[in-house]
């Protein structure tokens, strides 16, 4: 049965994608590819919130489903920028984007209370508050409210480094 915790986590996402993709109205292919010095370029913060091609975070959360307590290796400032998403425009990085936490906000907003209380073992998250063994709903609700919105207040950052704002 689905729960509001799983519907409200699902609008939470989608929120966060609609702001990701406001803040990157506008931006053309020259200066999605600049990198200004030390920080990473408009496409590479895409790429490292779409995560490694091989491993999608729907599959995360599928393991947590399926499996008891799998172990989330998250591997933290890699901006997964392949040589394939090097060749990608700025337009193709935001619709895998926009799809890849679509689908998770698809799949949270239909999960029942048991299976958001699942857990799962990630161990870069020893040492934060929700610690390493978080419930999906706190790993989701730590992705939405964290890692989302740090990224985007980074997309803020860089788009006015590189004069777009």
């Amino acid at each position: 049965m689905t729960t509001s915790e799983g519907v409200q986590l699902s609008q939470r996402i989608l929120k966060k994608v609609d702001e990701m993709s406001k803040i990157c109205e506008g931006l053309d292919e020259d200066t999605a590819g600049r990198i200004p010095d030390g920080r990473w370029s408009p496409k590479q913060i895409l790429s490292h919130l779409c995560g490694p091609e091989e491993v999608s975070l729907v599959m995360a959360v599928k393991a947590i489903l399926d499996q008891d307590v799998p172990r989330i290796d998250i591997e933290a400032e890699n901006p997964f920028f392949t040589e394939k998403r090097s060749r990608m425009t700025l337009a193709e990085l935001l619709a895998e984007f926009k799809k890849g936490y679509s689908q998770i906000a698809d799949l949270v907003a239909g999960l029942s209370q048991e299976q958001l209380n699942r857990k799962a073992h990630v161990p870069l998250f020893k040492d934060i508050p929700i610690g390493e063994y978080p419930t999906l709903s706190e790993l989701i609700g730590a992705i939405v409210e964290y890692h989302m919105d740090f990224h985007i207040n980074h997309m803020k950052e860089i788009r006015e480094a590189l004069g777009t704002v």
